[in-house]
């Protein structure tokens, strides 16, 4: 045999193990809904997962348009994750026109829902037992079925990763999803996701303490919309807004003035915008009531890599030092 013979040879070898082995192994093609999901699903997925996003940093799930190209992204997906509760409305049309043959993986799964039900007034306001919900107190991992607002009877509340304890419902729905679609990583989505639950309770912990320290008839604010309410819940927040659940929803004049009755009597003294909502209602009611800006909060998306919430958990952790820098300051 001649030497370039022999040469091509060793190289026909070589180039067969390597592709035969791990050397070019494909990720798994992921593509979720949203920002907050994406993240968390590459905290689980590691360097094993190449995750696209259907919407951006600062984009709104509620009035959300799928492109040509949104279309594309999902028919060439491995796996596609979805939050669910109804959050994503524009998917099964999505599905539908992308050809996509996959089942979208609900992260929500297992989660129990806030019940909106109806009320004798159209305000929007977060109930919460502060002494359930008390810093010290021990954690529902589901949210609970006595903090509720008002809306349309039947509606479920959607905005679940706002309390971190629904997250790792999701972190274990996604291991389990990643794992039956790449077995020989599955070792690697268990220590993920054990890793980032570890930091999800610490955040967790963080919260209550921040949370806790504010004395229980300042924990109230007004946001933008009905968005903060699992949060609310496992802290005990108080929160009023002039819409409900979906930013597409209008508040009427008598909406607006029964809320801006019910701030004053209840001496709400912050207010906060959000930043994939329009901030003008808000800032009017906070006008004509007095409310003092809080700042800025992260509900249903992630700030872009270089803003205060460019992760899930850098996300919480801005709202809650924002919350209780705002209500620790406000007299």
């Amino acid at each position: 045999m001649t030497r370039p013979t022999l040469l091509a040879g060793t190289m026909a070898l070589a180039l067969s193990a390597l592709v035969s082995g791990s050397a070019f192994a494909k990720d798994l093609q992921v593509v979720a809904t949203f920002t907050v999901l994406g993240d968390v699903v590459k905290a689980v997925g590691g360097d094993k997962v190449t995750v696209t996003t259907l919407i951006g940093p600062n984009g709104d799930a509620h009035e959300f348009a799928p492109s040509p190209a949104d279309a594309s992204r999902l028919k060439a997906a491995d796996l596609v994750f979805m939050s669910g509760l109804g959050l994503e409305g524009f998917m099964e049309r999505l599905i539908s026109a992308s050809g996509y043959g996959g089942t979208p993986v609900v992260a929500s799964e297992g989660i129990r829902p806030r019940e909106m039900e109806e009320a004798d007034h159209d305000a929007h306001e977060g109930h919460t037992d502060h002494d359930a919900h008390d810093a010290d107190a021990e954690h529902d991992t589901h949210a609970s079925d006595d903090a509720h607002a008002e809306h349309d009877h039947g509606e479920q509340d959607p905005h679940v990763w706002n309390d971190p304890a629904n997250v790792e419902i999701w972190v274990a729905n996604i291991e389990k999803a990643l794992a039956a679609a790449d077995p020989e990583d599955a070792a690697t989505f268990a220590a993920n996701a054990a890793a980032y639950v570890t930091e999800l309770k610490a955040l967790d912990a963080y919260a209550r303490e921040t949370i806790g320290a504010v004395p229980a008839e300042r924990r109230k604010i007004l946001t933008s919309h009905d968005a903060f309410g699992y949060f609310g819940a496992a802290y005990g927040v108080t929160l009023l807004s002039p819409v409900g659940l979906s930013t597409e929803a209008e508040a009427s004049a008598a909406d607006v003035a029964k809320l801006i009755d019910q701030i004053r009597a209840e001496g709400v003294k912050a207010y906060f915008v959000e930043n994939s909502s329009d901030p003008r209602l808000v800032s009017q009611i906070a006008e004509a009531t007095g409310a003092q800006p809080g700042g800025e909060l992260y509900v249903e998306s992630l700030s872009g890599p270089d803003g205060p919430a460019p992760t899930y958990l850098k996300m919480l952790r801005h709202n809650v030092d924002e919350i209780a820098k705002a209500l620790g300051t406000s007299s």
